[in-house]
């Protein structure tokens, strides 16, 4: 079944946003590189920020759903499955594509905490750290929660480290160090 229009518009402009970034990338880009018209882009949204909150809608279910069926695949236990998202991470910094965290970007291009599109950010780091947490949990920690916050810490950091080629294997190093704080707070299996 084909994609409705609103749904390849917003496809189209995640890309777009990705690479370009949000405020950078005007109505003008958005029409030449998507392809859609200006009045077919306002048909479906009234505003560049509907547009943004829909691509960020889309990224958080895509970026989620890869993220914790890739750390499925690569492990079978919890505990396992917590560092498996370092290797999944490894897998995504090597995409040709590869440009950091979107949701990073928005936060920092709206930088208001009360804005939508922060919120919207910073619920989808909540929705990974939440998730974090339950296998923590599942996995025996004492302090779900403290081991979730201190994976998604390195998570991020390894993703920063990559977007800025700042090292050359941030996934690998960021394992490393969650190898060390599992074997600290999780009982042995």
């Amino acid at each position: 079944m084909r994609p409705n229009k609103r749904d390849e518009l917003v496809r189209k402009a995640l890309d777009v946003f990705y690479a370009k970034g949000f405020h950078a990338t005007g109505m003008d880009t958005l029409v030449k590189e998507t392809g859609v018209s200006k009045t077919s882009m306002y048909k479906h949204f009234r505003t560049k920020e509907e547009l943004i909150a829909a691509v960020l809608d889309l990224r958080d279910e895509e970026f989620r759903s890869w993220l914790f069926t890739r750390m499925t695949e690569l492990a079978e236990t919890p505990r396992g499955q917590l560092l498996a998202m370092f290797t999944a991470l490894a897998e995504w910094f090597e995409q040709p594509q590869f440009a950091g965290c979107m949701f990073v970007k928005a936060s920092a291009e709206f930088q208001d905490h009360a804005h939508p599109l922060y919120r919207q950010s910073t619920k989808h780091k909540q929705l990974i750290l939440d998730h974090l947490a339950e296998l923590a949990n599942h996995a025996g920690a004492a302090d779900p929660q403290k081991l979730a916050r201190q994976l998604l810490t390195l998570k991020e950091g390894a993703t920063a480290l990559a977007a800025m080629s700042a090292t050359p294997s941030p996934a690998t190093d960021a394992l490393a160090t969650a190898q060390l704080l599992v074997q600290t707070q999780l009982p042995e299996s």
